[in-house]
């Protein structure tokens, strides 16, 4: 009798095991399924306030570029912190004129033959600058040019065949800046450091000239655009942007020491830019979601070049 007593108790205590075991996983899976729904609809909520944050970013840069004639890194688009919190979540923007930095796909022509070319001047004494080898720009001209001609330094198709997996070049301008990490000898870290100083965008889609917008140009890009540019003359520069923006590349002419240089760059180089990058970044709860656009301002309703949420 004590035995059959004793079994009984094994079976209840095994039921009640199993019973406790299949509540905990009941319970577990709703929470699962339950967190699942919040995040993913935290994370459409996110998605919707960056959108709204692109939007009202290229609103702010319209505004403020229809009002003047020149853009700099004195304008509120720059100087103001774009940080919105509500009851919903926080929102924070970063714009980036693309305007200020080197246009990639105007350093070497169609052709391939990029020397003695201005723009390829500027890209080999960037990369001087930054201490990275300067045959990059040798696989970067087979990658744009329009021929299957490799550089000595270059590669085309049948080099990018041979890799695993195989991928065959552009043949034609970078479509964007990421893809700089396609051609060969640009690896992360020199993509990385060459990220803050060049584009992909021009203010005019098609001309093979891409001036550089001096009130927003980083110092170091600022000491590329000319071989006669020193430390000390582009310090001055800065300064003078930095208390009175210029308002026409004639005016580079006017500072100390800038009197020939600034004269020679009159054609390479502009006060107001037309394209932007922004950065939306809104979180709700412990999701964020981004959206980077990149938008040319001219005349109109803004051109979105690019778009990318994630």
């Amino acid at each position: 009798m004590r035995s059959q007593r004793g079994f009984a108790l094994i079976i209840t205590l095994m039921v009640t095991t199993l019973l406790v075991a299949l509540v905990t996983e009941f319970i577990r899976e709703v929470y699962v399924e339950t967190t699942l729904r919040r995040s993913y609809r935290d994370g459409e909520q996110a998605l919707l306030m960056a959108d709204s944050g692109i939007r009202g970013g290229a609103k702010l840069l319209q505004s403020v570029l229809a009002a003047q004639s020149y853009s700099s890194l004195n304008d509120s688009w720059k100087v103001m912190p774009l940080h919105m919190e509500d009851e919903r979540g926080v929102l924070d923007l970063v714009i980036e004129e693309e305007s200020g930095k080197l246009n990639l796909n105007i350093v070497i022509p169609p052709t391939g033959e990029y020397s003695g070319t201005y723009y390829a001047g500027v890209m080999t004494r960037l990369l001087t600058r930054l201490k990275l080898p300067t045959e990059l720009i040798e696989p970067l001209s087979d990658w744009i040019d329009e021929n299957e001609d490799p550089h000595r330094s270059g590669a085309e198709a049948n080099w990018y065949q041979r890799l695993k997996p195989p991928y065959v070049p552009r043949n034609g301008p970078l479509q964007t800046r990421e893809e700089l990490r396609l051609v060969k000898g640009f690896t992360s870290s020199i993509f990385e450091a060459l990220r803050p100083f060049v584009t992909v965008y021009s203010d005019s889609p098609g001309s093979l000239v891409a001036p550089i917008n001096i009130n927003t140009a980083p110092p170091e890009l600022l000491l590329c655009l000319d071989e006669s540019l020193t430390d000390d003359l582009v310090k001055r520069i800065i300064d003078r942007r930095k208390s009175q923006p210029f308002t026409a590349p004639s005016e580079l002419v006017k500072v100390a020491g800038l009197e020939q240089i600034g004269t020679r760059l009159q054609t390479r180089i502009t006060t107001k830019g037309a394209v932007y990058r922004l950065l939306a970044t809104a979180r709700i709860g412990e999701t964020a979601r981004t959206t980077e656009a990149v938008l040319r301002l001219s005349g109109g309703s803004p051109e979105f070049l690019y778009w990318r949420e994630y």
